[in-house]
């Protein structure tokens, strides 16, 4: 009989579940901490306390009553980081409207599914975002809007959307401006408010998240309060934050990273969130730290890579940081040792997870070992369970061999929005939601995680996780960043590519340097073929590097169909 444990974990937690719904909780740490800086927005030139900033979040509740907003309508927001972004976001779970989180990357045909899917009735939108402007698509999706009065649409493209909230501060068309907006909220009272409040479940569903379509059409992951209060709670709590604590968020407040893990993580702890600007930029990031003595910093690893490479680095002071999370995609433990001890963030922790699970469900601790810290993504959080399965048969693997990641627990959404089919395919009978992910777990209940099941390379019968190799390349000093993928080869079935960044001081490297550079230190049949050197990778609006798209662009430049 063997003695290995199997691949299942539960994690413990002496702390119990909030069993409040989003604005139950901000009314109350307004109340704790009145006059605790909540929310800075250096680009915007905000600076508001707790009760500033619960005030302007029930201006605006009080204006979506006003306007006819309903418990389970659906208000869409498609706009970067700003303040109104996140007012909107806790004005709505104040009056349980459902907010459906739209990509400010997505153009009309993407805005067009994700208003339809979603049925939104209330948009609030920015007028445009980088190279996008978002008025522009609006007129060209609805023309109609043109011609309407404000929170009159009727458009054929988008039969359910009425209402539209432009943050320009000048009127176009069909649309309110937000001061306009809130102008409404004289229409109703402190008390339509609390009795809209007082009405809402903490399971009710509050938020609609949009998981990254790489293959087909978007779902809309539906998420409660339930599920997005607590995670943020437990992410924030495993970090030690308090209300000393100053959080910088340069992450996407549409993606979980930053409304979750971010906003909700600050005000259940009384945290103060810290936005740099409208997107990423690394300059601003290490200013921000600099100026507003942050103690915490999120970032994708694509982040802090870009941060640690800033010419300027060494003339801000960031001995301010303590802590902070790095997520997002797998984080190279070269990057963790760097962050660690140059940027002083001496607890920075990795978490894992996906938008369907609120979105975490592993974290390291700042007391693990150090070397889990940085090759893990750490054990299951509090109140959840953790099991890797064979993805062949569903059955947990014994410890220490590769298999799917599944979870389970309150974090775990409740659906895919209007579609049942892939609802049943993400969540099991018995309520594991399958991850896509391959893993291990270890005898101490560390998880690493190898790669997802479409990246797994198998070449001649082999399998081969693109990770092991990016890890092993990182070593070398002149790369400043790399990915591994497969591409199509007639002999082994697949073979290995690398796209390399090099550091722009280092000396130049060739492919021939490289495979030397690998040769007898890690398996012959893991040694990329082909290497293509780069400035950039493809990427997601939230940081994610899109292999597929890696893929792609490397067999048509290479002339191999697969």
């Amino acid at each position: 009989m063997s003695t290995t444990l199997p691949s299942y974990t539960s994690g413990t937690a002496e702390v119990p579940l909030l069993g409040l719904t989003i604005g139950e909780m901000l009314d109350r740490t307004a109340s704790q901490y009145p006059d605790t800086e909540a929310l800075v927005c250096l680009h915007q030139s905000i600076r508001w306390t707790y009760r500033e900033f619960v005030d302007k979040v029930d201006e605006a509740a009080r204006a979506f009553l006003a306007i006819g907003v309903k418990r389970g309508d659906r208000v869409g927001i498609w706009a970067p980081n700003r303040y109104e972004w996140t007012v909107t976001q806790f004005a709505t779970a104040k009056v349980g409207a459902i907010l459906v989180n739209i990509n400010p990357s997505y153009g009309v045909h993407e805005l067009q599914y994700a208003l339809n899917l979603a049925g939104i009735s209330t948009l609030v939108t920015a007028d445009s975002f980088k190279a996008s402007n978002y008025r522009e698509m609006l007129y060209e999706l609805a023309p109609e809007l043109k011609r309407s009065a404000p929170g009159k649409l009727k458009a054929d493209h988008v039969p359910d959307l009425r209402t539209v909230i432009n943050l320009d501060n000048d009127q176009h068309e069909g649309m309110l401006t937000w001061a306009g907006f809130l102008d409404f909220a004289s229409n109703t009272t402190a008390d339509d408010l609390a009795r809209r409040q007082s009405q809402l479940q903490f399971d009710d569903p509050i938020n609609i998240q949009f998981t990254s379509g790489t293959t087909g059409n978007p779902k809309g992951a539906t998420l409660t309060h339930h599920n997005i209060l607590n995670n943020g709670y437990f992410v924030a709590g495993s970090q030690r934050l308090t209300a000393e604590d100053r959080l910088v968020i340069p992450v996407p407040l549409y993606h979980c990273f930053g409304m979750v893990m971010g906003n909700l993580g600050c005000i259940t702890h009384g945290a103060t969130m810290i936005y740099p600007g409208e997107g990423f930029d690394p300059k601003t990031v290490l200013q921000a730290v600099h100026q507003e003595k942050a103690t915490a910093l999120y970032g994708v690893p694509t982040m802090f890579i870009a941060e640690l490479a800033d010419p300027e680095f060494d003339s801000y002071d960031l001995s301010s940081l303590r802590t902070g999370i790095m997520a997002g995609s797998i984080c190279p433990a070269e990057v963790m040792k760097k962050v660690n001890g140059k940027m002083n963030m001496k607890e920075v922790q990795i978490a894992y997870g996906m938008t369907e699970t609120s979105p975490v469900s592993t974290q390291t601790s700042s007391q693990d070992p150090f070397e889990k810290q940085v090759t893990t993504v750490g054990r299951t959080q509090p109140h959840l369970e953790t099991k890797i399965v064979d993805p062949g048969t569903g059955n947990v693997v014994p410890r220490g061999e590769i298999g799917e990641l599944c979870t389970r627990g309150y974090s775990v959404m409740l659906k895919y929005w209007n579609n049942e089919e892939k609802t049943r395919e993400a969540i099991d009978e018995s309520g594991w939601i399958h991850t896509g992910d391959l893993a291990t777990m270890d005898e101490d209940g560390y998880i690493q995680i190898v790669g997802r099941i479409k990246d797994m390379v198998i070449r001649g019968g082999e399998n081969i996780y693109p990770k092991e190799i990016e890890e092993f390349l990182y070593t070398h000093p002149a790369i400043e960043e790399v990915q591994v993928t497969g591409i199509p080869d007639e002999k082994y079935g697949e073979e290995l590519i690398a796209w390399v960044k090099l550091r722009p001081e280092a000396d130049p490297v060739t492919a021939d340097d490289l495979q030397a550079f690998c040769k007898g230190k890690i398996a012959h049949f893991k040694i990329p073929r082909n290497y293509k050197f780069v400035d950039a990778f493809p990427m997601t609006v939230t940081g994610k590097i899109q292999k597929f798209k890696m893929r792609e662009i490397s067999i048509e430049e290479l002339g191999l169909e697969p």
